[in-house]
């Protein structure tokens, strides 16, 4: 018999404290998929800042540093960094395509992150705090959505949350992220995505990262079968290119060209004002948009103005407006395409601080205008004093869900009902507000069927109220090369057809 006590084995040394390393990058992307989650806030707008603060702050350097992996995304490359004035890490342009990736692949993507990580906790995902859901989307996209190692997806994921969640919810967050990676996304829509067969529009809102009822209105308005419905929410994930827009009389397509450079520019595919950034760019850089002689613009949006100006008109052809002006990209080739013909635009913007922003868009112009905050629904000036009246007005904005892809997330079905009263209204008065024999251009950058026809169809029947009688003009032939117009005679554009944003164009004849 033994007596001696069993011998202990020596306690292992608790490990040291080991301080999270920072990424600038991911750090970043954290902070805009925070404000667009609190304050309601448009990435496109948050973003910008952000990557010019880091930039100067790197420079100075006080605090830059690189990405972890230099991994790269499937349209950018994010990496190892530039080179501060101590000689440190900076945030070059590569750290802030990666940046531009993670927020923008993470927002459109956002669906299909969620369906996934859902099928990873072990509770509704309105039970984990949002923070810990933004910061497990810019994971899953990095593993699923880019090019970066999975390890390396998943080390820098977990830094990003020891800094910004601490260290328990940290591990959380490890342990879902090493469950999405053990499978590929093709292998996780295969699980979280219903067939097809069963139910296709549930299948499509997964695969494609839209709200079911967005998957619905847009197969009404595009109308077909499967593969355009796929073709254009695919399209909505993609990365829209960077337009210009050469104002006509102050500066051209050539100059705007050599500006830019031969190498980052290309001409425009539908729009003769236009050039596309071939490799993004900063647009704000080149002198001709700091001083409003050119400026940033969706084709689709141009052949909109564009159409406007070159429909047929009898009579005199002097007075324009443009009755929902801000914040001012249209106003702003319309003025210039009127002053060609010694017109005046008169620019109305109900809101004041987007009325100020019309008129720095049309700074410059070199022919007359005049912009004021007024309400199109109750317009200050008399009838019947324009020739051309453009009306783009307020909608839901899914024609734009390339560049604002939160949008999709935000809206609800219900705020048709709260535009429509609006988009009516402003109809109406832009009948009233042209000539007889005068045109008036219904645009709005939304297809949904509810924004579109039905609005142009119950104002010209009289539904809802009185309006002039007036008739539809034939859009199309002012498209010219511009494919798939469909039947007319208003046009709608789509991404996966034109390149565009799904801008839509009535054109309508006061004729009594």
């Amino acid at each position: 018999m033994n007596d001696q006590a069993p011998r202990r084995r020596p306690a292992r040394p608790a490990k040291p404290h080991r301080r999270p390393k920072k990424d600038p990058v991911r750090i970043l992307a954290f902070e805009v998929l925070r404000a667009v989650d609190e304050r309601d806030a448009y990435a496109n707008l948050v973003l910008p800042p952000l990557l010019r603060k880091a930039r100067e702050k790197a420079a100075a350097g006080k605090d830059g540093g690189a990405s972890q992996d230099g991994g790269t995304g499937k349209n950018a490359t994010g990496g190892n960094g530039g080179t501060g004035k101590d000689g440190g890490p900076g945030f070059d342009a590569r750290d802030a395509a990666l940046a531009t990736e993670l927020v923008y692949g993470t927002l459109r993507r956002q669906g299909t992150y969620d369906a996934i990580i859902a099928a990873c906790v072990d509770r509704p995902l309105r039970e984990v705090d949002p923070p810990v859901l933004d910061v497990l989307g810019l994971g899953a996209h990095q593993l699923l959505g880019t090019r970066i190692p999975s390890h390396a997806a998943v080390s820098a994921t977990v830094e990003l949350a020891r800094v910004v969640l601490g260290d328990g919810r940290a591990k959380f967050v490890n342990a879902v992220l090493r469950k999405i990676a053990a499978d590929d996304l093709d292998g996780w829509l295969e699980k979280v995505a219903p067939p097809y067969d069963a139910d296709p529009e549930d299948h499509l809102a997964v695969v494609h990262s839209h709200p079911r009822w967005v998957v619905s209105a847009l197969w009404d308005a595009l109308g077909g079968g499967r593969a355009g419905i796929e073709d254009l929410l695919e399209a909505d994930n993609e990365r829209p290119e960077v337009t210009l827009v050469a104002r006509p009389g102050r500066t051209t397509v050539d100059e705007l060209m050599h500006a830019v450079g031969e190498d980052s520019g290309l001409p425009g595919r539908w729009s003769p004002y236009a050039v596309r950034l071939a490799e993004g760019g900063e647009p704000g850089a080149l002198d001709a948009v700091r001083e409003s002689r050119a400026g940033v613009q969706d084709e689709g949006s141009q052949l909109v103005a564009i159409a406007l100006a070159n429909a047929p008109l009898d009579g005199p052809d002097q007075r324009w407006l443009d009755g929902c002006a801000g914040p001012g990209g249209k106003a702003a080739l319309l003025g210039a395409l009127a002053a060609e013909r010694g017109a005046a635009l008169l620019a109305a913007e109900k809101q004041p601080h987007r009325a100020r922003l019309v008129d720095r868009a049309l700074a410059g112009n070199p022919g007359p205008y005049q912009v004021i905050a007024a309400d199109g629904t109750r317009p200050p000036w008399r009838e019947g004093v324009f020739d051309r009246v453009l009306v783009d007005v307020p909608c839901t904005g899914l024609g734009a869900l390339r560049r604002r892809p939160e949008a999709r997330w935000r809206r609800r079905p219900e705020d048709l009902d709260g535009f429509a009263p609006l988009q009516r209204g402003l109809l109406r008065e832009a009948l009233r507000s042209v000539r007889v024999g005068g045109v008036v251009g219904y645009a709005t950058c939304s297809p949904h069927l509810a924004e579109t026809r039905a609005v142009v169809d119950d104002v010209l029947k009289g539904r809802g109220g009185p309006a002039p009688t007036a008739e539809l003009i034939d859009a199309r032939p002012l498209m010219p090369g511009v494919p798939a117009l469909g039947d007319g005679p208003d046009v709608q554009l789509w991404p996966h057809l034109h390149g565009t944003d799904a801008m839509y164009l009535a054109l309508l004849r006061r004729t009594a």
